[in-house]
């Protein structure tokens, strides 16, 4: 069977209903299931379309189809397999079909596998599938974005990827192919994707529907701009999120957080935002102050505003059984279920609250309201966002929304949602929520997401510059790493301070500049009960590290500060269309094939190359500079793009160059 509802083309064959229909501008929404209808999934990423004034053509030819929408043509064949073009008629994607009596049928292929495209596992006793889609591979493609990863490959082609949140890891499934299309993954379902040399294939381990989007474009940014309008853009970065922000792990009293922030004072150091990390609380899920260590939240919130200084407070949700909200959250089902035993010892002695949940939000919301919101304190880091269950034995949740296998990626997305409709309904513009995590569809609830736990190495750094433009391609545009790395690192260490100042370098070309870690020598707790039960890291502050990497530090910060007005332009392009704020080449410079190679530089912007030093003991290193005329950041001389360069690389500064005729008023501060 074989229909056109409106402009959707729908196919019944035997279990399997197929729907296919545009989803704005030069894009396709395609879903099947084995149910006896499509069912319309909260979950979904995408938002309504607007497609009144779309150029739609749908012509149904005997068992086949052909849907058309502005740039994308979709060819259903008469076996179910399907097809994607471009307006060329080049062939983007197409499905993977093993079948035999395809040569007769469709003129295709012929095999004895019986592998089809999209298959249906029935998981006993339940309604739901193991779900399997595939697709065949195309010789010289490169696939960009999926998310964050800890590895240092920016294109993902021949990778296998997991998707599934894990501290370090966000799991946003969208793909930018070299071939021009964009194809989003819309199920928030534990699984894996393999883009292997001989087949792509997409696995769901517990779902109801397939569900994918694919846009078609010219250039990377067309893409990228269909990509966002479909599923929503970051707020715009209010200015204090631009500046330099202090953090470590961590500040143990109220009183030494604020010397902290009067030193930078006093030394004249721009200071935007400092944070006070986790447990200066009683109890986890408590979400309030530990008064005995932080008395005078409103005092320290008053004192820090005139010093121009913004106040972030870390919120975790996990709920421990001493907590004073543990009880009611059980009674109301606030938390998130184990399938077997209790759900205490999900991370330590705590469960977690279930951010699926509609009025588990509305509650944990109200608690950061009283506790924190009325105090002054208007930014949240909203941390363990995967959430960081102990081992991540994903088959053992269950959330109000479904099970973690089926449903578990959405949990960070419905957790920045937790504080962004709160302060929305508190009054608040410009939202803006750091996380560890991210799902697609996040941004447009003013997810800032940084890369997690990492290694305190040259090795982690390497991963972070791949992390920070594949989130980007992801449409995560407000990204940052703990400068320094999290894990280690001793503030006496030779080669810790060396990895440590080309981190700040790095730092002061991220979306935004954040320096964080979990230094040693570690300090000893400072109470045996509640917030000062729990130890804390050694000094983290940019004096720390000696005079050297100190005058370094001063040295970015100020050129941080001077390229503001740059930046704020950054971030209403991230704003209005969706646009990385950091990306590699090839996003402004798609037809040089050389920019498609290049991994260990980007630009900041369109005016801004960086090529950071991600490797021990280097003084120098090759930059590419594609067509242009480009400035060097660091000695003013003006080099002819479109080939290779060495650029000087000393302890002090990395090669940086902005293209002549811009931004002039920088190369002052840079002397």
């Amino acid at each position: 069977m074989l229909k056109q509802i409106g402009n959707a083309v729908i196919r019944r064959q035997e279990k399997e209903i197929l729907q296919i229909e545009p989803w704005g501008p030069n894009a396709l929404r395609v879903r099947a299931t084995q149910l006896s209808a499509i069912r319309e999934e909260e979950w979904s990423a995408l938002l309504e379309p607007e497609n009144e004034e779309l150029k739609i053509s749908i012509v149904l030819d005997g068992m086949g189809a052909r849907i058309e929408n502005g740039n994308i043509r979709c060819e259903l064949m008469a076996t179910g397999k399907l097809k994607f073009y471009n307006r060329r008629g080049e062939l983007l994607l197409e499905e993977y079909d093993r079948n035999r009596f395809r040569k007769e049928i469709e003129g295709e292929f012929n095999s004895a596998l019986e592998i089809d495209p999209r298959t249906f596992e029935p998981i006993t006793g339940t309604d739901n599938y193991r779900l399997k889609v595939r697709f065949e591979p195309s010789e010289g493609e490169k696939i960009y974005g999926m998310g964050q990863y800890q590895q240092p490959y920016l294109d993902v082609k021949n990778c296998r990827l997991e998707l599934a949140h894990r501290n370090s890891q966000a799991s946003i499934p969208f793909a930018l192919s070299s071939r021009g299309y964009g194809f989003l993954w819309n199920n928030p379902a534990i699984g894996s994707v393999t883009f292997g040399k001989n087949i792509t294939e997409w696995t769901a381990e517990s779902t109801k529907v397939m569900d994918y989007w694919i846009v078609a474009g010219e250039t990377p940014a067309e893409i990228e701009e269909a990509y966002a309008n479909a599923v929503g853009k970051v707020p715009m970065m209010p200015d204090y999120g631009m500046g330099f922000w202090q953090c470590k792990l961590r500040y143990q009293t109220q009183e030494e957080l604020l010397e902290v922030a009067r030193e930078y004072k006093k030394r004249g150091i721009p200071l935007d935002v400092i944070v006070c990390d986790y447990f200066h609380w009683p109890n986890q899920g408590d979400w309030k102050f530990d008064e005995d260590y932080w008395p005078d939240p409103e005092g320290m919130v008053r004192e820090l505003k005139e010093m121009g200084v913004r106040l972030m407070v870390s919120v975790w949700p996990t709920v421990e059984e001493s907590s004073e909200n543990y009880h009611k959250m059980v009674r109301e089902g606030y938390l998130v279920r184990s399938e077997h035993g209790k759900a205490i010892g999900q991370l330590g002695n705590a469960a977690f609250f279930d951010a699926t949940h509609p009025d588990a939000r509305s509650f944990v919301w109200e608690k950061l309201r009283r506790n924190y919101y009325d105090k002054g304190i208007e930014l949240f880091w909203l941390d363990e966002a995967e959430p960081e269950f102990t081992g991540y034995q994903f088959s053992h949740y269950r959330y109000y929304q479904g099970t973690d296998l089926e449903t578990g990626n959405i949990y960070p997305k419905e957790y920045a949602r937790m504080a962004y409709e709160g302060l929305r309904q508190a009054g608040q513009e410009n939202i803006l929520s750091l996380l560890r995590c991210a799902w697609a569809g996040s941004q447009k609830y003013g997810a800032l997401v940084w890369s997690g736990d990492i290694d305190s190495s040259f090795r982690s750094l390497r991963s972070q510059l791949a992390a920070g433009l594949n989130m980007g391609l992801s449409g995560i545009p407000w990204w940052t790493t703990d400068i320094g790395g999290f894990h280690g690192g001793n503030i006496h260490d030779e080669g810790f301070r060396e990895v440590f100042v080309r981190w700040f370098e790095f730092g002061a070309f991220c979306p935004v500049m954040r320096l964080h870690g979990y230094r040693e020598p570690i300090k000893e707790p400072i109470g045996t009960v509640g917030g000062g039960k729990h130890n804390s890291g050694a000094e983290n502050e940019i004096w720390s590290y000696g005079e050297e990497i100190y005058a370094v530090c001063r040295k970015y910060i100020y050129l941080r500060e001077k390229m503001r007005p740059y930046i704020t332009e950054l971030m209403r392009e991230a704003h209005e269309k969706g646009t990385p704020v950091m990306r590699p080449l090839f996003y402004d410079y798609p037809e040089d094939g050389r920019c498609w190679e290049i991994e260990d530089e980007y630009l900041f912007g369109p005016d801004v190359l960086v090529a950071p030093v991600l490797c021990e003991a280097m003084t120098e290193r090759k930059v590419y500079l594609p067509a242009g005329r480009w400035k060097n950041l660091n000695d003013a001389l003006v080099y002819e793009g479109g080939k290779e360069i060495i650029a000087a690389a000393p302890i002090n500064a990395i090669p940086v160059f902005v293209k002549e005729g811009t931004l002039d008023y920088l190369f002052e501060t840079a002397k």
